[in-house]
């Protein structure tokens, strides 16, 4: 199964990381999005992924299937009180940045080569009210002006956010 961890673990896994990238799941329901927003988590190299116990999708055989081991590599933890795990993080230097579809500032101009936890709602939802407030930054993922679709699924939206903060630390190394 899964590296579970505990809110309280949040220091340790993060001890070693001077600029953690970290995936925050905001009541993800569905299996196959959740074992995608592993696997993705782990190939963007974030340092963990925090999810609710409630309100969130159990990890189940399907998640890890569906996470080609995404699900074993990179540390879950699970937090009874996702408002507080946010407020740890900002103690621990990390700036938060929600994705929204409702905002008008672009993903791609936020800075995301620090410290930086990404957060992505709820399929049909999105972020939590609360979840929202909490975060430093809201940004939305633009879409093309030729395209139907309001929004993208939640799985990809993580894979463009986190490979967005992959791409600019990377052009930073240069």
């Amino acid at each position: 199964m899964p590296h579970l961890y505990e809110e309280g673990d949040l220091p340790g896994l993060l001890a070693d990381r001077p600029d953690p990238l970290i995936l925050i799941l905001d009541c993800i329901q569905d299996p196959h999005n959740l074992g995608a927003c592993l696997r993705t988590a782990d190939a963007a190299g974030c340092a963990c992924v925090i999810m609710p116990k409630d309100k969130s999708c159990q990890v189940t055989e399907t998640v890890v299937r569906v996470s080609c081991g995404g699900a074993h590599s990179v540390p879950l933890v699970r937090v009874t009180n996702l408002a507080r795990a946010m407020e740890r993080l900002k103690e621990l230097g990390v700036w938060i940045v929600g994705t929204a579809d409702e905002t008008t500032q672009s993903l791609y101009d936020i800075d995301l080569k620090g410290p930086i936890a990404i957060v992505v709602g709820a399929e049909g939802e999105g972020m939590r009210r609360l979840t929202g407030e909490l975060c430093d930054f809201q940004a939305r993922i633009p879409m093309a002006s030729s395209g139907r679709v309001p929004c993208l699924n939640v799985s990809v939206a993580t894979g463009v956010s986190l490979f967005e903060a992959v791409r600019q630390r990377k052009a930073a190394k240069k």
